[in-house]
């Protein structure tokens, strides 16, 4: 739906409190997306016809157009419009309807700029993997002799879902499908992902997150090949292979008690463990490439090149956004560089000036994550020790080859 000749998204924010469109901008402008504003919900669909928006977060209580009528509209218009509603009086019956009607997803005020930030930017890459698919199943067509998979069977689809997008109760309804007057607002009979999928693949991205609840109705659909809709009392015969992908370690979480290990070992049957980022430095160059090239061909123009001074900052940064960290940072650089070569100065601060970051600090910190405590103490028993990491992971009570993960994991000397 976009004419913006740029890489970066637009996103258009409707609102009828000032306040709140100028702080979500601001926000959103920080962190290399471009975005526009409209006060109340009838400017918000002349600004829509008008800049046709990649992405639309949008209030739902407006007195002159409500958020759902401007999601109606959208819809209508553009199936694959990315909508995001905003609410102060949300509820679980009203996310499940909104998503059902084509919301990307249904945010609470008052929320974290974070959690804003993070649901902008999935439904930004939801948007590029629709548009990418779609360009792909084109070009297809016209290059069916060129030696690449080309089909429409049931065997062909592929489907994809982030299990820590949604909330358990909503995922289930994805995941699973559910029948008419299961729960407000299910107005009619949906198939769920494992179905729409027929013997095709689904992705299941992110599925260290999922609560074990839900952990168990995967683990049935996996050894029984069925599943339940929700509101339903009979199963329905599934056969779409699976793939699965977590930026955690899912054996130190089963060790936790957050990961089911009849699950874990379901899925494992054949494993491929990325290496993050930082520990492939000699790869950056090469994926920066490829990220510039893609969006300047297809809008006809000359990739742009990172300056030695770049390139050279790049692969000093430790990357804990990984791949997608880069890819954003990319389009941002593209937006700030003037001329055919993208210098230094286009590229985020944290990137040419990044802060250095302690192992152990004497500074107390606030409410700290269970990883910066695991960190910091796994720091502590090698220094102990030495450095002697057969020693150090007799000491923590685990197996050297996972204290290896976990020194990985962290960027530290494995």
């Amino acid at each position: 739906m976009t004419t913006v000749a740029t890489s970066a998204p637009t996103v258009l924010v409707i609102d009828d409190e000032m306040g709140i469109l100028d702080a979500i901008r601001i926000l959103l402008k920080n962190e290399g997306f471009i975005p526009y504003t409209a006060l109340g919900g009838k400017k918000g669909l002349e600004q829509i016809a008008a800049l046709k928006p990649e992405l639309i977060i949008t209030d739902v209580r407006m007195p002159d157009v409500t958020g759902l009528d401007i999601l109606q509209s959208v819809r209508a218009h553009d199936p694959e419009a990315v909508v995001i509603l905003m609410t102060a009086q949300a509820s679980l019956q009203s996310a499940i309807g909104a998503v059902n009607n084509g919301a990307f997803y249904y945010i609470q005020k008052p929320f974290k700029n974070e959690e804003l930030v993070t649901i902008v930017r999935r439904a930004a890459e939801h948007r590029s993997l629709k548009r990418e698919n779609k360009t792909l199943k084109a070009e297809a067509k016209r290059r069916d002799r060129s030696g690449r998979p080309v089909g429409s069977s049931k065997s062909w689809p592929f489907l994809s879902i982030n299990c820590g997008a949604l909330p358990e109760s909503l995922l289930e309804s994805e995941l699973f499908g559910h029948v008419k007057g299961s729960f407000t607002g299910a107005s009619r009979d949906k198939d769920g992902l494992f179905s729409a999928a027929g013997e095709g693949t689904f992705f299941l991205d992110e599925i260290g997150e999922t609560t074990p609840a839900t952990q168990v109705k995967l683990l049935r659909v996996l050894q029984q090949r069925e599943v339940i809709p929700v509101g339903a009392t009979e199963a329905k015969p599934v056969n779409a292979r699976v793939i699965a992908a977590t930026n955690r370690d899912l054996e130190d979480e089963i060790k936790r008690g957050n990961f089911r290990s009849d699950l874990f070992y379901r899925l494992n049957v054949i494993s491929i463990v990325l290496p993050p980022l930082r520990n492939r430095p000699g790869d950056i160059a090469l994926l920066s490439e490829a990220f510039l090239r893609r969006p300047a061909e297809s809008r006809g123009e000359t990739p742009r090149l990172l300056s030695p001074e770049a390139t050279e900052a790049m692969q000093r940064y430790s990357w804990p956004g990984n791949v997608r960290e880069l890819e954003n940072a990319l389009e941002r650089a593209v937006i700030l560089a003037k001329g055919d070569t993208i210098q230094l100065s286009a590229l985020p601060e944290r990137i040419v000036e990044p802060k250095s970051d302690p192992l152990v600090s004497d500074a107390v910190q606030t409410n700290p994550t269970l990883d910066t405590i695991e960190r910091a103490y796994i720091m502590w028993v090698l220094e102990n020790e030495g450095g002697n990491k057969p020693r150090t992971a007799e000491v923590l009570g685990i197996d050297p080859s996972t204290l290896y993960r976990k020194l990985s994991r962290y960027g530290l000397p494995t």
